[in-house]
């Protein structure tokens, strides 16, 4: 179900006349002054490919908006991934933009007139913002998060608010207020969380940007589920004030939270962090982000590793298939392959991610709930894998600055890594997309990896190795099973190297098969 601020889209037939009447006099006084209207299916189209069409005058931000919410209308209600529409507000951003093109000639930005949804953790001025939580179901923030900010400057045209799990706490996505965003490929398989319902939308056509957030693989999952690229920014590059969980009005955030962009090729995903990436705007006055260049230019200059399997995480059959047709593909394209270096122990660096994670999660834990965490952690022996929730969940300081040491040796290891290869290629998950569980506790989840039951976070076990050492990392679709699900792989690379890790995808995926697409896609 939509939420509406506004009423309801405009139906397909209002919305192609619309995208008529709004369509620029340079464009209809071509040839003989025959109107000519916008390409039908562009709101289908790569953002670049948006962009461009709103640059020449070929097509009005108001047209494309139209386009998108008459798709929105028609995919969505099966879907469940927008969950709040500002349709009136969008239509006045979009006829905004037109206005400034028409008297200047110049775009407003990066994004000008382009229409976006945005995951409903980030606050967003003058719309709901849940974060999927009944306690929440009323909050309209009176300023945008630091990142929408960036948005709303570069032109972007916010069109609506996507789902959520509660809090962003699952690796799926349903809410008491929203219900279920399903897997656009299939409807019983969960479309992954937290950023289920941007994933969802990204590559069911409802958008062609999103902005997702990662912690602990809440960005990336969704995306290997859904068969969408989304890159976790190397730590401390985009800033995160105004993302919830942390309560409305928080100031800070916590040191693992990154924000990053969804997509449906590597080409928008640097499109998007080219706007993401910036100082928060208390240090804007005296620095500046400045991203290097990608390391190589063509496939054949990269010194690639692969880490197609571990014990401490087994993969299924298609993964590691996966894993190895992308490596002799990168073999064929003249890169240096190896297969047996390995920057970090996967089971060491996942105990101390799970560590860290457990307790920047503790800041907005209520005093009395807190006070019996400790408790409880008092009585279990320090040595007792049962207590690892809770002993780190309420450490003491002294513990995690000794915590923290041990992830600056981390980065030291995997800097050491980076001398010598230019980016590691890894699984992003275990497996494709698995069965939704939502009617299921969390305690009795559970995933089948080749016929074997495995824990239910094991999903995110190879996505935790960048997160908690501020490392680049994209996931981008690579394959597909036998029952036509996305298959994806997880590209890592050093600190600051985003530019390298969307190149490679980019060189990548030309090279790849075609990304499956869902019904919904075309709707």
């Amino acid at each position: 179900m939509i939420l509406r601020r506004t009423l309801i889209v405009a139906c397909t037939a209002v919305a192609a006349a619309a995208a008529m009447a709004t369509t620029p006099a340079a464009a209809r006084n071509r040839a003989g002054g025959a109107a000519r209207p916008p390409r039908a299916d562009l709101h289908l189209a790569p953002a670049h490919e948006q962009l461009g069409a709103l640059r020449r005058r070929t097509v009005t931000s108001r047209a494309l908006l139209e386009q998108t919410l008459a798709h929105i209308d028609r995919t969505n209600p099966a879907l469940g991934a927008v969950v709040t529409l500002d349709a009136d507000g969008a239509r006045a951003a979009a006829d905004a933009a037109d206005r400034h093109l028409a008297a200047t000639g110049e775009p407003l930005g990066a994004l000008h007139g382009l229409p976006i949804t945005l995951k409903d953790a980030l606050e967003t001025k003058g719309l709901r913002t849940t974060c999927g939580s009944p306690d929440l179901s009323d909050h309209v923030p009176g300023r945008d998060a630091d990142t929408v900010a960036r948005l709303r400057a570069a032109g972007a045209v916010i069109v609506g608010k996507t789902n959520v799990p509660v809090m962003c706490q699952d690796l799926q996505t349903s809410n008491p207020l929203f219900g279920r965003t399903r897997n656009p490929h299939d409807a019983t398989k969960t479309a992954g969380g937290s950023s289920g319902g941007p994933a969802a939308a990204v590559a069911a056509g409802l958008t062609s940007l999103e902005v997702g957030s990662d912690l602990a693989g809440s960005l990336r999952l969704p995306a290997a589920y859904c068969g969408v690229y989304a890159l976790r920014p190397s730590g401390g590059i985009v800033p995160t004030r105004g993302h919830i969980p942390r309560p409305p009005g928080w100031l800070t955030s916590s040191d693992m939270l990154t924000l990053g962009p969804i997509a449906r090729d590597a080409e928008d995903l640097d499109l998007l962090l080219d706007v993401l990436a910036a100082p928060s705007p208390a240090d804007a006055a005296a620095w500046r982000i400045d991203l290097p260049a990608p390391r190589r230019s063509r496939l054949a200059e990269y010194r690639v590793g692969v880490w197609q399997d571990d014990p401490y995480c087994h993969v299924d059959a298609d993964t590691r298939g996966l894993l190895e047709r992308v490596a002799a593909l990168l073999r064929s394209a003249g890169a240096t392959v190896d297969h047996t270096a390995r920057p970090v122990d996967l089971a060491g660096s996942d105990r101390l991610f799970q560590r860290l994670m457990y307790a920047t999660a503790s800041a907005t834990a209520p005093d009395a709930g807190f006070t019996e965490d400790v408790e409880a952690a008092d009585k279990i022996p320090a040595d007792d894998p049962r207590g690892l929730f809770l002993h780190s969940r309420t450490m003491r300081h002294r513990d995690w600055l000794r915590a923290n040491e041990e992830r600056e040796e981390l980065r030291g290891r995997w800097a050491d890594y980076f001398a010598t290869h230019d980016v590691l290629i890894t699984p992003a998950a275990p497996t494709a997309a698995v069965d939704d569980q939502t009617d299921t506790p969390v305690p009795g989840r559970y995933i089948t990896v080749d016929g074997v039951k495995r824990p239910y976070f094991d999903q995110t076990a190879w996505l935790n190795l960048a997160g908690h050492v501020s490392l680049p990392a994209l996931v981008m679709p690579a394959g597909r099973t036998a029952e036509g699900l996305p298959l994806a792989v997880q590209i890592i690379g050093p600190y600051l190297a985003d530019r390298t890790v969307v190149a490679l995808a980019g060189q990548l995926a030309r090279r790849l098969p075609d990304p499956v697409r869902p019904p919904a896609f075309t709707g």
